[in-house]
């Protein structure tokens, strides 16, 4: 049987997951009556809900004796590492646009990757039979896109498809509006070349992707560079360096059917399996045979650049929204997540009740505390704070190439923006359609919290990647937060009448009725200096009554924060409570008096 390995790139709602349900039913994949859960790819409830690949995924399909193993890309800056190694994989790429929306600048990034490594691409226009569809438009622009991108004539000259996901249908017309996938299981088998590798090596493999099951514990996924693995083998891991992590045997090996991993005995060179028996082996390590002693070229994982502590939740609510609550049962999960996701590091604090957390950005923090959130845990999340490291010219800290695509009249603003919290444009160009790409090198710290400000900036046009530059010479203070805020001096629900009278301090982040514990943030003072004010009070009662008046209080509606605006707002001494149903933010120190002690210690 021959082999084809591909990785498939497409912005979110472009239509991939649908179109890969077609290719799983008309492969014979899917039996016609089986029933699939729609979007089968997006099998983690915040990809589906955010629209994002967070885990990049295998399927296979075999199609007229082709076994297609398709490969799922992740779409966003913060799992960046992870795109060159998963491109490492495959041997050709399918950029799968929207025929009203033609390629965004998010699906820029992969694809400029894809390009780079001299992967040829498949263009497929989907969403054909939408009523706005522009399919000539669309290409041209997917063409201006490779071009700005550095793509070679070979590359230059894609073939293109025009498809329907929803209909399941493909064709080189852009008339046809029915049919089925055949010239797209034909355009893959015609365009993306077999894996030209050794089959008669030593058996090598650069390891992707990592999972964890609960009986086979750890597993990992790749690619087989040379050679042929047998089940039970003897195998080892290299570094990226060429030292040894471990050796052991090949206990278990997996190839793809679909979305299932299924047990086979041996594969070859160009297999993408998943090889069970290593404890210590991770991503970019090289499994092979005890002969070898030349690590596979990898991309080293990015280095963490940004911790967050994560503590037990000790407010005067804890333990009413959530089940998991102690110490303990936080440690196994964040040791489980530490396991499987090769970029998060995790520490225990000298006090054992608080671990702090180390990963590549909010974004992936935010989605880990989410996922806690949505398990019933209740958690106290600190600020993230980036993490320096001593170089040889005194401190360093890290710093990220920020490529932001943005329409033309907002590019001022972002500039000043990025100036003010120490960036520095390196590059700035036309992408055409009216807008300019800006690239940046920014220290991570003064990004922190400012992906939501960039949005509201470019009126939710913009678009922004951030990937991992370099640890550089430190950048001095950076202005935060101006405004001081409003704290809760009682515990009970908030009463309008009070809150009516607490519009004119600042803006609220609460509603009537809400429950509040003394020591939490309600809203934002209008001065710079923290304020205690009682939401509690209510009116005095006379013998005297306006008609009407009184009770009829009007409020401005709060700003209601998410979980990744609560954490980027709060300062060294907040700190964001989490739990199933709510997010309040809150002083560190509830009481008063603790928090003037706390302020007058140093350090």
């Amino acid at each position: 049987m021959s082999l084809r390995n591909v990785a498939i790139i497409a912005h979110v709602d472009h239509g991939k997951t649908t179109l890969v349900d077609q290719l799983f039913r008309q492969s014979g994949t899917f039996r016609e009556n089986q029933r699939v859960e729609e979007r089968a790819m997006d099998s983690n409830d915040l990809e589906k809900e955010r629209g994002i690949t967070i885990l990049a995924k295998c399927t296979s399909v075999e199609w007229n004796d082709t076994r297609i193993n398709i490969v799922d890309t992740p779409g966003h800056a913060d799992f960046g590492a992870e795109v060159e190694r998963i491109l490492s994989m495959v041997d050709g790429v399918i950029l799968l646009v929207d025929a009203a929306e033609g390629p965004m600048p998010q699906t820029k990034f992969v694809t400029g990757k894809a390009l780079g490594l001299g992967l040829k691409p498949i263009v497929v226009v989907n969403k054909i039979d939408r009523s706005d569809a522009r399919p000539s438009e669309v290409l041209d622009e997917v063409f201006d896109l490779f071009v700005n991108l550095d793509a070679n004539d070979e590359q230059l000259d894609f073939p293109v498809l025009y498809a329907s996901g929803r209909a399941g249908f493909a064709s080189e017309d852009p008339e046809a509006r029915e049919g089925d996938l055949t010239p797209m299981f034909k355009a893959i088998v015609s365009h993306v070349p077999a894996p030209d590798l050794d089959p008669d090596g030593s058996f090598a493999m650069l390891a992707t992707l990592l999972d964890r099951d609960s009986f086979l514990g750890r597993i990992l996924t790749g690619r087989i560079e040379s050679g042929r693995l047998e089940v039970g083998m003897p195998i080892k891991a290299l570094d990226v360096t060429g030292k040894l992590v471990e050796a052991g045997r090949a206990t278990k090996v997996f190839a793809f059917n679909g979305l299932e991993r299924v047990p086979v005995l041996h594969a070859q060179a160009g297999d993408i399996v998943a090889i069970a028996g290593l404890t210590d082996a991770t991503v970019s390590n090289t499994l092979c045979d005890p002969s070898v002693t030349v690590p596979i070229a990898a991309q080293e994982i990015d280095p963490p650049t940004l911790a967050m502590s994560f503590a037990v939740n000790d407010s005067p609510y804890a333990g009413r929204e959530g089940d998991k609550v102690q110490s303990r049962v936080i440690r196994e999960r964040l040791e489980r997540e530490a396991e499987s996701n090769v970029s998060i590091r995790v520490t225990e604090s000298a006090g054992k009740d608080a671990f702090e957390v180390a990963g590549r950005g909010e974004l992936q923090l935010g989605v880990l505390i989410e996922n806690m959130r949505r398990e019933g845990f209740e958690l106290s999340i600190s600020r993230p704070r980036v993490l320096f490291r001593d170089g040889p010219e005194g401190r360093e800290e890290p710093y990220e190439t920020v490529v932001v695509d943005v329409d033309d009249e907002f590019s001022g603003t972002v500039v000043e923006k990025i100036a003010q919290r120490k960036g520095e444009m390196t590059d700035m160009r036309p992408s055409g359609g009216g807008k300019t790409r800006i690239t940046f090198s920014a220290p991570s710290r003064g990004l922190i919290g400012y992906h939501g400000e960039f949005l509201s900036d470019t009126r939710g046009t913009g678009i922004m990647n951030r990937l991992f530059e370099k640890y550089g010479p430190y950048k001095g203070p950076i202005s935060g937060r101006q405004n001081g805020v409003l704290i809760s001096m009682e515990q009970g629900e908030a009463v309008p009448y009070a809150l009516n009278a607490l519009e004119d301090r600042g803006i609220l982040f609460i509603s009537p009725g809400e429950k509040l514990y003394q020591g939490m943030i309600i809203g934002e003072n209008a001065k710079p200096q923290d304020l205690e004010v009682n939401p509690l009070k209510s009116k005095q009662l006379t013998n005297f009554r306006s008609t009407g008046k009184d009770d009829a209080v009007r409020l401005t509606p709060p700003r209601k924060m998410t979980l990744e605006q609560a954490i980027a707002y709060i300062q060294d001494d907040e700190l964001v409570e989490v739990t199933p149903k709510s997010i309040r933010l809150r002083k560190r120190h509830l009481d008063p008096h603790e928090r003037k002690k706390a302020s007058r210690t140093p350090g």
